[in-house]
């Protein structure tokens, strides 16, 4: 695991791609509402400005050479939530085909390393509620939902979990 910077914004944003095509079709979103440039020049634009933020954190997880897994975390960007104590997780995305390997548990890993490094007590995420296959994996890992949601796509919410104490 590494440090992301400005030459991985393009590897990174076809595995994001990648990741989020997969989970939200199985959500029962189509490929129209999924294929787009915009959306896609946009996705690359976030991170940009996420490897290049001064707080935020963007770690790739390799193996043989071959990016699989990505890491984004930092301060969170709520207005409920205080920065002295909770750090917000962005996002973990692992290569579709390789789920189910570990990746995405050493990246989650290095997310509650980054939170005792910095002595935060709390992490918070959000995931959308269709996809079971995110919502089990942090259930795994003790994430609890704290009740707050916001509009996603396809009628359906982004679900907000807290690890830690409240």
């Amino acid at each position: 695991m590494r440090t992301a910077n400005a030459d991985d914004v393009d590897g990174i944003t076809d595995l994001h791609t990648l990741a989020r095509t997969a989970y939200y079709q199985a959500g029962g979103l189509s490929d129209v509402q999924l294929a787009s440039l915009d959306a896609l020049s946009s996705r690359r634009q976030g991170w940009m400005r996420a490897v290049q933020s001064d707080d935020r954190t963007v770690l790739c997880a390799e193996r043989e050479g071959e990016l699989v897994g990505i890491l984004a975390m930092g301060p969170p960007c709520e207005a409920d939530l205080d920065a002295a104590s909770v750090g917000r997780l962005y996002q973990i995305h692992v290569r579709p085909g390789l789920w189910g390997q570990g990746i995405g548990s050493h990246l989650h890993a290095a997310f509650v390393q980054f939170l005792r490094n910095t002595s935060l007590a709390t992490g918070v995420l959000e995931a959308w509620e269709r996809n079971s296959r995110a919502q089990a994996f942090y259930a795994r890992h003790g994430w609890q939902p704290d009740g707050h949601h916001r509009p996603g796509p396809g009628n359906a919410s982004y679900v907000r979990r807290r690890l830690g104490r409240r």
